[in-house]
């Protein structure tokens, strides 16, 4: 079944999420609630090695929203670690090299590979990460990260090019390679019900070490607290350095995740 605001209009541009899912997205204090009510579920997700994780958060938000991923990743053994760059207000280019810095330092500290999640915007940061620096990153996983195809398509668009002085047509070139293949194993996990962003601007090309999970009914303020997500991120960071397996979309969380082929249609 469609959802509203997610299919091309004939011009064949990507429109943003209606006003209907827009307006929904406070359903994401739910997906924060019943993260906590099933903390006792999503504590049998596999266990970390010790690797080191950094989290970047989405455009406007600091630090804190990130603050319950790493306590769970924390929990199940991962050294997490905050991106220390206070609230997000964009610029992709601008951000650049303090991103790099930033994992250079968590690299040097630990002399091994980092993993890096990004929601939404930092999800972005994320894969550009990898590209700058593949020798330091272990593997990308995005959580309603628009790089992909029509990337105008979100309901912060304007609000992103006012604040950080940046056009989304600007660097095309970084753009582009953005939206292609990462030079380390890649998750993007999106919903569309995202009220936010275009769930198509989400889809990576699947590959032998990239992959789309789709969370059913998830909100895009909530993905990053979402209990489905936040099992598929854990499962996902428990792989060996330098291994991939598809996810086996089971566990608690089953009837959260859509079919993987439902990522093309």
């Amino acid at each position: 079944m469609p959802i509203e605001g997610s299919d091309p209009p004939p011009s064949g541009r990507l429109r943003p999420p209606g006003l209907g899912l827009l307006l929904a997205e406070a359903r994401g204090i739910f997906e924060f609630n019943a993260s906590l009510l099933l903390s006792p579920l999503l504590m049998r997700a596999p266990r970390g090695d010790g690797h080191s994780v950094l989290t970047l958060p989405g455009f406007l938000a600091s630090d804190l929203s990130m603050a319950p991923m790493r306590r769970y990743l924390k929990e199940l053994g991962y050294d997490s670690h905050a991106w220390r760059m206070g609230r997000n207000v964009g610029g992709i280019a601008r951000m650049r090299a303090a991103l790099r810095d930033r994992l250079a330092e968590i690299y040097a500290s630990s002399g091994r590979k980092v993993s890096i999640v990004g929601w939404s915007l930092g999800g972005v940061y994320a894969r550009d990460l990898a590209l700058q620096a593949p020798e330091m990153v272990r593997c990308v996983v995005t959580l309603g990260s628009p790089f992909a195809n029509d990337v105008r398509a979100t309901n912060a668009t304007r609000l992103y090019e006012a604040l950080s002085g940046e056009a989304v047509e600007d660097n095309s070139e970084l753009r582009q390679a953005i939206a292609g293949d990462l030079p380390v194993p890649a998750t993007s996990i999106y919903s569309r019900s995202d009220g936010i962003v275009n769930w198509r601007t989400c889809l990576l090309r699947p590959s032998e070490t990239a992959e789309n999970i789709e969370v059913h009914l998830a909100s895009h303020v909530g993905l990053g607290v979402n209990p489905a997500a936040l099992w598929a991120v854990a499962d996902r960071l428990a792989q060996g350095e330098g291994q991939f397996r598809q996810f086996d979309r089971s566990g608690p969380f089953v009837i959260a995740y859509a079919p993987p082929e439902n990522a093309q249609s």
